[in-house]
């Protein structure tokens, strides 16, 4: 969690609005789409 939580720092994203975007996606996000929920540069 905290790696997540830094790279989304280190992209210059909001980590805890991140987080909370990603919690509520996830239960019905596509397994092999996962990927895509990731704190990465866009």
């Amino acid at each position: 969690m905290y790696s997540l939580i830094g790279t989304a720092r280190l992209n210059g994203i909001e980590p805890y609005a991140w987080l909370e975007r990603t919690l509520e996606k996830l239960p019905s996000y596509p397994v092999n789409r996962v990927h895509e929920l990731l704190p990465l540069a866009r």
